[in-house]
């Protein structure tokens, strides 16, 4: 499964980044704000530096609603940079474009997909990844891991090579579920895959280590 980071924070990409497990970065225009990124040319030159840290797919959100907004908007993040993937919201015009992109060889990620009739119309369209958001379903009672399951079965049962990039991941127990229901890709807050390498007993015994060797060698 790859790791994607969901944040427009630079230093936490690039943390990440050292880490050598980061394969990709999401972002969307909550995130930018979040960063004090505001202002269309800020906000393009943002990407561009993302992709200058990361050797792999940086999600950019188109903000257009419309089939023309959407296109205009997606070939000109398509051309600021090859790791840029056009972030496409799930609705109607967005599956259009999705198409359109797909016949153009632009990558797409279909973001905001909340049921398994949304991923199938994202996947017949030709798009490269869908965003199922777990978290967000979770939010609402709802089990988001089961329409992960729901999708990766669809999905096999057709041979689509759209990739499920499980979003809106919250904590390491959504990133295992998610690994363990063959998801492609997750996307999550960096504290969220710092604390996989978390364990007491990883803790412990390191301190026992350390100190049996500082009695050894006293």
């Amino acid at each position: 499964m790859k790791f994607f980071i969901d944040t427009a924070n630079l230093e936490e990409i690039k943390e990440a980044n050292d880490l050598g497990i980061l394969d990709g970065v999401t972002t969307n225009p909550s995130l930018m704000a979040k960063e004090g990124i505001t202002g269309e040319q800020n906000i393009l030159d943002h990407y561009v530096t993302i992709c200058n840290i990361v050797d792999g797919p940086v999600s950019a959100e188109v903000i257009s609603t419309d089939f023309a907004g959407i296109i205009r908007e997606g070939e000109h993040l398509a051309s600021l940079h090859n790791n840029i993937v056009v972030k496409v919201p799930m609705i109607l015009e967005g599956i259009k474009a999705i198409k359109y992109f797909s016949s153009k060889g632009i990558k797409t990620n279909c973001t905001l997909i909340f049921s398994a009739g949304q991923a199938i119309l994202a996947a017949k369209a030709g798009a490269t990844y869908i965003s199922p958001f777990l978290g967000r379903l979770d939010d609402i009672s709802v089990n988001g891991l089961d329409l992960i399951a729901q999708i990766r079965l669809i999905y096999d049962n057709y041979a689509y090579n759209t990739q499920i990039l499980a979003a809106s991941v919250r904590h390491p127990m959504h990133i295992i579920n998610c690994a363990e229901l063959r998801s492609d890709v997750m996307t999550g807050p960096l504290k969220a895959i710092k604390a996989l390498a978390n364990h007491p007993l990883t803790t412990s015994g390191l301190e026992t280590f350390l100190a049996d060797y500082a009695k050894g060698n006293a």
